[in-house]
């Protein structure tokens, strides 16, 4: 597989939000990554409407989809890409998720012709696979997951998506065991080296089928790893995970996210996907990102940050329900819109570095983690897996070590507020990450050993080991 051996920004200044070196076109008029910025509105159907395929239809179409469109258009915001995150029911049941594909795409068509706004629509699939049972094709003999991930790809392309993305689970049993023991060894191993053997073997199909129906390869995310260390890290009152452990973890989630773009992925990456700014650093492809404006389904200490170098801008999933100004999908859309609106009018007028720098600064000590995704903490890191890309480990270890040092620096300059335990903890991890063995044959059959024995649902054989 090839590897990013350069940087696609010489220099962390060189990104700004709405611009990539690789802008991409595609739906009915999206241009992404071209100087503007474009709201990316999700949504999420209300529980016990997954009882009746009609009823579920009805929801993901006429309703959320129809409402935030018709927002957009009363608003008069010119563009706008949809995001529908297909629940785990739709899995199971192709033929009623290739019916919401091709009625959304239909609506679009529609509603473009008539209002003259740019549209699109990504179709995330559900990653149903249990490590348990296997992960890859002809292993799961009971409910045949891995068989139904890929069904879902083709139905998804095939119905008529406009880009494709999923949220894959490999290397999650193990990740999540060294959250527990606060393992940042089991986290390299689980997200760094498992993560991205699994998304490799994934990605590798997955853009051979985007292709052939012609759809875009929008990349995956590491939210069932990073993202979960990041929520249980939590806020100021939280103490369980410490936050310098889930910074750290993020970095690793960097060098696991970049495989699907390895793979042949062009973005636009996903907006769960937090490590974006790295992937964005390295590819120079565009990102979808959510902070402030997506604080219905995430809590985080970044909400302003990650609007710095976002080329689409998202809400992640609200709840289809009833509110004041309208349905509540309608109403986050709206608020998409106006950030989406700032950033371009910034643009525009010569003040893009500006804004961007502001968004940065308002969040950029808030937490250990919100410091290493700061553009220029996050194109450092960026360097060190360019620099280290000759296999998985060797380069999500570097990134994780890159992270430690920039906090170190952050916090003896003065710049960056540690505790105790978070600071007593970066030492802990300094320590165990530059002890790992250069070698990484001997880091995997160590490890192989080991969470063979404390993890009973790992099995090497799901990542062909």
């Amino acid at each position: 597989m090839p590897r990013f051996a350069r940087m696609a920004y010489q220099k962390a200044d060189d990104m700004v939000f709405g611009s990539s070196r690789k802008p991409l076109s595609y739906g009915l008029g999206i241009k992404v990554g071209t100087g503007r910025v474009i709201p990316e509105a999700k949504y999420a159907p209300r529980p016990g409407v997954t009882q009746s395929p009609d009823r579920l239809k009805r929801e993901f179409v006429d309703y959320m989809s129809k409402d935030i469109i018709h927002r957009a258009v009363n608003l008069g915001f010119p563009d706008l890409q949809l995001e529908t995150e297909w629940i785990s029911h739709m899995g199971a049941d192709q033929r009623t998720s290739g019916d919401i594909v091709s009625m959304q795409k239909e609506l679009i068509e529609g509603c473009h012709a008539e209002y003259g706004i740019n549209l699109a629509v990504r179709q995330t699939i559900p990653d149903l696979r249990e490590c348990e049972l296997g992960l890859r094709p002809g292993r799961d003999s009971i409910r045949s997951h891995p068989e139904q991930l890929f069904e879902s790809a083709e139905t998804a392309c095939s119905q008529g998506a406009d880009v494709l993305s999923v949220e894959t689970l490999g290397g999650k049993e193990i990740c999540d065991y060294a959250v527990t023991q606060g393992d940042i060894v089991g986290f390299l191993f689980g997200m760094g080296c498992l993560g991205s053997i699994d998304a490799e073997y994934v990605w590798d199909e997955f853009v051979g089928i985007c292709r052939r129906n012609r759809t875009v390869p929008g990349g995956d995310t590491a939210c069932s790893g990073a993202n979960t260390v990041m929520f249980m890290s939590g806020g100021y009152l939280d103490n369980d995970v410490q936050k310098t452990f889930s910074a750290l973890c993020r970095c690793i989630s960097a060098a696991r996210s970049l495989v699907p773009f390895e793979c042949g992925a062009t973005g636009p990456g996903k907006d769960c996907a937090y490590e974006g700014i790295i992937v964005k650093a390295i590819t120079g492809l565009p990102i979808s990102q959510e902070g402030k404006n997506a604080g219905c389904a995430h809590f985080d200490l970044m909400g302003n940050v990650m609007a710095q170098c976002c080329d689409l801008w998202s809400d992640e999933s609200v709840e289809y329900h009833p509110d004041f100004g309208g349905s509540s999908v309608a109403c986050w859309a709206g608020s998409l819109g106006y950030e989406c609106s700032l950033m371009n009018t910034a643009t525009a007028s010569g003040n893009g570095k500006v804004l961007r720098d502001l968004y940065m600064l308002s969040d950029r000590v808030r937490s250990p983690e919100s410091y290493i995704l700061s553009y220029d903490n996050a194109w450092a890191v960026g360097k060190a897996i360019v620099d280290n890309r000759k296999d998985h480990y060797l380069r999500a270890r570097a990134a994780a070590i890159a992270g430690a040092n920039i906090i170190l620096e952050g916090y003896r300059s003065g710049e960056l507020g540690l505790s105790r335990r978070q600071l007593e903890k970066l030492y802990r991890m300094i320590r165990d990450l530059e002890s790992l063995p250069d070698d990484s044959d001997a880091f995997m059959e160590s490890c192989l050993r080991r969470y063979s024995t404390e993890v009973s649902k790992f099995d090497p054989a799901n990542y062909g080991l």
